[in-house]
């Protein structure tokens, strides 16, 4: 098995919880071991989040061979009364949109270099 991931300490905007489901709804096969890599988290603490979005039907599964396949329910409320109305599906979209934007070439996202702005002559 793999090295255990190096430790995050302080707080992050995004919760594990999120992350992981990010995870799985880029890859419905994903296997445990690739979402804990890309989270930088354990093998067993990527399981027992799975666990709980499963109990709270944000997610399911179906063994298929040696792996699962994941199923998220994207109709599904957030949790937080704050997010009172928003879903799985406006979540996921807004990291995904995110996500495309941090992949975008740097022109693209609208940053301009310093040696381009006109204003710094």
């Amino acid at each position: 098995m793999g090295e255990a991931p190096e430790p995050h300490t302080g707080w992050t905007f995004i919760t594990n919880h999120a992350r992981v489901l990010a995870a799985i709804a880029d890859d419905q096969n994903v296997r445990v071991r690739d979402i804990a890599a890309h989270c930088r988290l354990t093998e067993r603490a990527v399981q027992k989040i799975i666990s709980d979005l499963e109990h709270s039907g944000f997610l399911s599964h179906t063994r298929e061979g040696r792996g699962n396949i994941y199923r998220i329910e994207p109709g599904t409320a957030l949790r937080h009364p704050a997010e009172a109305g928003l879903t799985v599906a406006s979540l996921l979209a807004l990291l995904a949109q995110e996500e495309a934007h941090a992949a975008a070439p740097p022109a693209a996202k609208g940053y301009q270099r310093d040696d381009e702005d006109p204003s710094l002559s």
